[in-house]
């Protein structure tokens, strides 16, 4: 159930705001606050999923709640509300971490719109921050192979640059976990990390769950949609198995390369984003390219850094190493005692056929 704090000091108006909430979605839980102060206490003291807050109020303005939800709680989107002279106010309040504002008196469409794609937006923060967590444990980079010692320096000096990145290989190999590392080593790494697995999408619904829609787009299309480029502003999305993109979805993300705009499905508004591209691929694209599955041009804008990770045939060395690794980990997650390998059936496992 959406928990949504309104901070306005105008009783009037606070209570519109309240009522068209409340009235909108009957899981809103809709809370308020007369001022800024009070409305920090509570933020504070409560778990909000969305901000409404005025810009102009007596003890505490809105610019200053603003700084101070982003240092307390900073997953919470925060739509700022903008009086008649407020506007470069507004617009400047998102350059400090708004996720938007709207005006006074407030256009119920875009007031509605913007509330639906903030809470959007938190709930994939959220999920974001608990990938985190998880990451430094389900993403280790196990190995000291020759082959893995140099992806491991390859992600050192890439991870901290803005470029673009394409990691190929079989599956199975840890495509994945080199594209975490870069992100999670990377300026970035403060941000989100959106992952879409392109294989999974049916080809009619990837432009939707890239690039979101607009109401009334297609036929489910109920109401307007943030995608996971909007998503991913600020931090890096990781485009999986990038080769078995349709052909009209590859040119959007081509555009999105080459002028950080998207366009929602069913709108020609230019929304900008701010993405670093991480994508990966099994397949062999040059082939893809001769056989006219897969652009060339965006070929090029991907691959600025190339990254290949090694099938476990070609790093047999590294299996002890992997072998320790998952027998401590399945022993910790089953609460049972570590497994051992003798040396023949270690030597046996690095003779084995992984292909």
């Amino acid at each position: 159930m959406p928990r949504i704090l309104v901070i306005e000091d105008e009783a009037a108006i606070r209570r519109v705001l309240v009522k068209i909430l409340s009235e909108e979605n009957k899981t809103y839980e809709v809370e308020e606050a007369e001022d800024g102060l009070a409305g920090v206490d509570m933020i504070k003291k409560e778990d909000y999923d969305l901000v409404l807050c005025d810009i102009k109020m007596p003890k505490m303005d809105g610019v200053e709640v603003l700084e101070l939800t982003k240092k307390l709680k900073p997953e919470i989107p925060v739509v700022m509300i903008s009086g008649h002279g407020d506007l470069d106010t507004a617009v400047n309040t998102m350059r400090l971490g708004a996720f938007d504002y709207i005006s006074k008196p407030p256009d119920l469409n875009r007031l509605l719109n913007t509330v639906r794609n903030a809470l959007d937006r938190k709930e994939l923060v959220v999920e974001n921050k608990l990938l985190k967590k998880k990451v430094s444990k389900n993403y280790e980079m196990v190995g000291d192979s020759p082959a893995i010692e140099q992806i491991k320096d390859m992600i050192e000096k890439v991870a901290p640059t803005d470029a673009r990145v394409l990691i190929t290989g079989p599956n199975g190999t840890g495509k994945e976990l080199v594209a975490h590392w870069l992100h999670e080593k990377s300026e970035r790494s403060v941000g989100p990390m959106i992952e879409v697995n392109c294989a999974a999408i049916p080809s009619e619904l990837i432009e939707s769950e890239l690039f979101g829609h607009v109401k009334g787009a297609f036929t489910s299309a109920a109401k307007d949609r943030a995608g996971k480029f909007e998503a991913a502003n600020g931090g890096t999305i990781f485009l999986d198995e990038i080769g078995d993109m349709s052909l009209s979805a590859q040119a959007k993300v081509l555009r999105a390369l080459q002028e950080n705009k998207i366009q929602r499905v069913g709108s020609d508004k230019d929304i900008k984003v701010d993405v670093r591209v991480v994508a990966a691929t099994n397949k062999n694209l040059s082939k893809e390219i001769e056989e006219g599955k897969f652009r060339e041009d965006l070929y090029h804008r991907l691959a600025v850094i190339l990254i290949k990770v090694p099938a476990l045939n070609e790093r047999r060395d590294d299996i002890p190493i992997l072998i320790n690794f998952f027998a401590d980990k399945i022993a910790q997650e089953q609460g049972t005692s570590k497994k051992s390998f003798s040396a023949k059936a270690i030597d046996l496992l690095k003779a084995y056929d992984w292909t």
